[in-house]
């Protein structure tokens, strides 16, 4: 994975590079091309060096005719003089853009000048050099410009009679000149068509690996605009991008998180209100009931009027503790409840409360039994009130679902060592194995088809579950079905001797 400044500097690399790699070898390939094309049109070894000399690539077009003419020179100068000669040898030069002249005595005796030169004719024969006597064309060369453009070489020799003869081999730069700026001009062309296709190249590179994963946020932007967190925004190969990417997913997740637990929150509350208003209606109607017993004079004994108002006052109190726990249940969700922890011995705190819960149970024709295994000097840190409701939720709950004719509940304090474990056991129906890991949880009813008749909002063992884990405790339950179940919860100690070392 690239960094988004290492890609620019690479295809910045690579543009400069690239192309001049790409243009090296065209350059030779191309060049190397026509550079056979033009020894094979004209017969000539042509060099790299030989382009960057304009008169020496020239001069190289007649060197082989201009060395025979030196050699006949040596040989038999009388046959230079001969037109059909001449002729001849200018016919073969004329595939070079080459011509033969001959002077003697300053008079012109023999002109092959055509072609392109035949126009310049007369200026030509005005340019010619001098008779100077030398023989050795390759030091006696003449370049002439304007509007003739031609590469002359003089061979001089004496003709009979002590005539002074010069034969001038003239080359026309009108023809190869051209080509060779022709040659030169498409090779710009090949650099500039190098040079553009390596940009476009570069270009569509970056452009692709920026554009796409762009597109995909854009995209993941709309989805989100329109509420879908249903898709996933994959990562890319620039690292600034795919931080940007992995980012956002997660930032889709934690949305989508949000979203369903929101859901399941609205769920759980219309759920929770759902029961409230089922639960809170049965009393209200038995209310309602008594009371217009009451106004109608169905009690017309002091015997009824006091089962009445005691029936009234016992649906009173129920509704009371619906919207008790409706209240604390609120405060669970915002984590604002009261929390008062004190020092408690929880032998004596237990014993108070098994002899209040043993009077009410009583008057419900339920049997407690109690016993406490734990010294009486034995502390745990907890909030009295807090840990009332926790007794009060789980005795409620097992009265709820008593099936038996003999109803009973035990309460058992343990010492297990660093911990106290307080154990509420009943006699009730039971519940399924696979059932009991979930009773803890909000709203959840084992049986909601039989338990519907039974009242409760549903989040009274969760409430219980809350309230021990704020304590640093934790609760559990065991159960056989149609024996019975029992409610586990551990305290831990205090300790004044590790209370004091840790200060």
């Amino acid at each position: 994975m690239k960094k988004l400044k290492t890609r620019l500097v690479l295809a910045f690399v690579i543009m400069i590079l690239l192309p001049v790699l790409l243009i090296a070898g065209a350059f030779f390939g191309f060049m190397n091309h026509r550079l056979h094309m033009m020894e094979k049109n004209y017969g000539i070894k042509v060099t790299y060096d030989s382009l960057s000399d304009n008169a020496a690539l020239i001069s190289n077009l007649t060197e082989s005719y201009v060395s025979a003419l030196e050699e006949q020179i040596g040989k038999d100068s009388s046959l230079l003089l001969d037109p059909e000669y001449l002729k001849k040898i200018n016919a073969e030069m004329e595939s070079r853009h080459s011509c033969l002249i001959l002077r003697v005595d300053g008079e012109i005796m023999y002109s092959g000048v055509g072609g392109t030169l035949r126009d310049v004719e007369d200026t030509i024969y005005g340019m010619l050099p001098d008779y100077r006597g030398y023989q050795d064309a390759r030091e006696n060369r003449v370049y002439l410009g304007g509007q003739v453009q031609a590469l002359i070489k003089q061979l001089d020799f004496e003709a009979e009679g002590g005539r002074k003869a010069s034969l001038y081999v003239l080359t026309s730069s009108s023809a190869l000149v051209p080509q060779i700026q022709e040659l030169m001009v498409n090779l710009v062309i090949l650099a500039v068509c190098v040079l553009a296709l390596t940009s476009l190249l570069m270009s569509v590179w970056l452009y692709t690996s920026i554009s796409a994963p762009l597109n995909q946020l854009k995209t993941a932007t709309n989805n989100i605009k329109a509420g879908n967190l249903d898709f996933t925004v994959e990562g890319c190969a620039v690292a600034e991008i795919n931080d940007l990417c992995e980012d956002f997913e997660d930032m889709r997740r934690r949305l989508k998180a949000t979203t369903e637990e929101k859901m399941a929150f609205d769920k759980e509350s219309k759920a929770l209100i759902s029961n409230i208003s089922h639960d809170l209606k049965t009393p209200i109607t038995a209310v309602k009931g008594y009371v217009e017993g009451i106004m109608d004079g169905v009690a017309d004994t002091p015997e009824k009027m006091d089962r009445y108002i005691r029936t009234i006052y016992m649906k009173a109190n129920e509704m009371d503790r619906l919207i008790n726990e409706l209240t604390f249940y609120s405060k669970i969700d915002t984590n604002r409840i009261p929390y008062t922890f004190s020092k408690i011995p929880i032998a004596g705190y237990f014993d108070d409360c098994a002899e209040e819960l043993g009077m009410e149970l009583e008057n419900e024709g339920i049997e407690l039994e109690y016993s406490c295994q734990v010294a009486p000097d034995v502390i745990v840190i907890a909030d009295a009130e807090q840990l009332k409701r926790v007794i009060n939720n789980v005795i409620s709950n097992s009265i709820k679902y008593m099936d038996k004719e003999k109803q009973k509940i035990q309460i058992r304090l343990r010492d297990v060592g660093d911990f106290i474990q307080i154990e509420m056991e009943d006699n009730g129906r039971g519940i399924e194995a696979r059932e009991v890991p979930s009773i803890f949880e909000r709203f959840y009813r084992t049986d909601a088809s039989r338990n519907s008749s039974k009242g409760g909002s549903g989040i009274g063992l969760s409430i219980v579950r809350k309230i021990m884990e704020d304590h640093g405790g934790k609760v559990w339950a065991t159960s056989v079905e149609g024996e019975g179940t029992t409610v586990y919860f551990v305290l831990r100690k205090y300790q004044e001797t590790a209370a004091i070392q840790g200060n």
